[in-house]
């Protein structure tokens, strides 16, 4: 059984302590006749919360607030007080606690107050377990730019490593969004020309005519408004690394010069006679189906062949959504930096509807949409109402979890716990931020239902 929340109730009047004990039976409770002791208690024992009155001998329940705050600062502190020092109370939440009750206190206001306090706690301590297996991603990997721990990342990871310290040529394929010049950037650090130069080009940001001008550089007067000779790409990477993003948008009399650079890595600058010899390794990506541009003769099949000696394929979102939280996570502590907020992290439902969500745009559209959230976000934690409306809304292809009429709660909820795993492919960590609970509830539930 998971263990219960325990609460340190301080106040110097036995029957109210007492009988608050009593009615809060659904925690561990820990009495304090004064603040002295119960500052003594919070120093020696586990306490989750405390629920101090104002007014107590040796120690007053103010200067009990103080020291918890500054020296305990994730132990939250609900004060108690009589309708004649409310603006004590005010000044106390100024202090740093979470919230009053006048006297004499109402139990069903009280404990929902207590279990809102709990679930902001467990919200807290699911974004800092995000934080901490985010850092030890980090430090596990060679190259901390990719973020994942899903089995298609970490295979993903495994082929960089393997290929990387080699000089043959890699394609590296997946839809737009994915991460794929970041796998370019792994490849070029953990080869033998990491310390060479690494130059990047995205073919289809150029024209055709600058394209070329581009990769194989001009003699001065090659063409109107060449009045100096200029190196071009492949030249400025001798000895290093050229990745060609988007290389299926190249023409065909360019793909016969890249073709000439791999087999005989030698060039002529645009209106030159001079061959330039060169040595480069070439690393090309491409959203779009070669294949089926080679069956339309619009790309070279000898030169596929020559650049996909190696291919990389990078996995869609939808195809790790386990690593959706890291990767949140992860953006959301770079532009809350990048804009001096102060974020701890998701909201449970706004986990939810993030995980849930299908991600057309991939890390990118991600990316994109937590730097908006970190902008429009107004307290310390990302809520639904700060997502884009696009992602509130959901997507064409949500994960949708059915439950027969007539199940009853335990049923429905054992369906809820089942799909959800299944989901998250075995990972109770995920299941349970999708789920809104914490990780010991759901094992707790798992142990009582059946679910494993």
């Amino acid at each position: 059984m998971q263990n219960k929340r325990t609460i340190l109730i301080a106040d110097d009047e036995k029957n109210i302590r007492e009988g608050l004990a009593l009615a809060l039976d659904d925690y561990d409770c820990i009495l304090a006749e004064d603040g002295g002791k119960a500052w003594k208690i919070v120093n020696e024992q586990h306490v989750d919360l405390v629920i101090s009155d104002l007014r107590m001998p040796v120690m007053p329940g103010s200067e009990l607030l103080k020291k918890i705050v500054s020296t305990y600062p994730a132990i939250p502190v609900v004060v108690l007080t009589g309708h004649g020092t409310v603006e004590t109370a005010v000044e106390s939440m100024r202090e740093g606690a979470v919230d009053f009750l006048t006297k004499p206190v109402n139990i069903d206001h009280l404990d929902l107050l207590i279990k809102r306090t709990f679930a902001n706690i467990e919200v807290l301590e699911q974004n800092n377990a995000l934080s901490r297996e985010l850092e030890n991603i980090k430090k596990g990997q060679k190259f901390s730019k990719i973020i994942g721990n899903s089995s298609a990342i970490r295979n993903m990871m495994d082929t960089i490593s393997q290929v990387a310290p080699t000089d043959s040529s890699v394609m590296i394929t997946g839809e737009s969004g994915v991460g794929k010049e970041l796998v370019a950037d792994a490849i070029h650090s953990f080869s033998r020309r990491k310390d060479g130069p690494f130059i990047k080009v995205n073919c289809s940001a150029l024209s055709e005519s600058l394209l070329e001008s581009e990769l194989f550089g001009h003699e001065k007067g090659a063409f109107t408004g060449a009045i100096a000779q200029k190196k071009g790409r492949f030249e400025l990477a001798d000895g290093g690394t050229i990745f060609l993003d988007e290389i299926g948008e190249i023409n065909q009399s360019i793909q016969v010069k890249i073709l000439r650079v791999l087999q005989e890595r030698e060039f002529e600058r645009v209106g030159g006679e001079r061959t330039i010899k060169v040595d480069v390794r070439i690393l090309a990506a491409t959203n779009r189906n070669l294949e089926e541009a080679i069956g339309k003769g619009t790309f070279r099949e000898d030169l596929y062949y020559r650049l996909n000696v190696v291919s990389i394929k990078v996995p869609s979102l939808r195809e790790r959504k386990e690593d959706i939280l890291l990767l949140a996570t992860e953006f959301l502590s770079r532009f809350a930096k990048k804009n001096g907020k102060t974020i701890d992290g998701f909201t449970a439902k706004t986990k939810s509807v993030l995980f849930n969500y299908d991600w057309p745009g991939n890390v990118r559209e991600l990316q994109n949409c937590i730097e908006s959230a970190v902008v429009m976000s107004k307290s310390n934690l990302i809520d639904v109402d700060d997502l884009p409306a696009k992602i509130r809304n959901g997507s064409v292809n949500q994960n949708f979890i059915h439950i027969p009429i007539g199940a009853s709660m335990a049923q429905a909820e054992k369906i809820m716990i089942a799909n959800t795993l299944s989901l998250t492919k075995g990972n109770k960590t995920k299941a349970a931020d999708v789920l809104g609970i914490g990780r010991k509830t759901l094992l707790r539930k798992i142990q009582e239902e059946g679910n494993e």
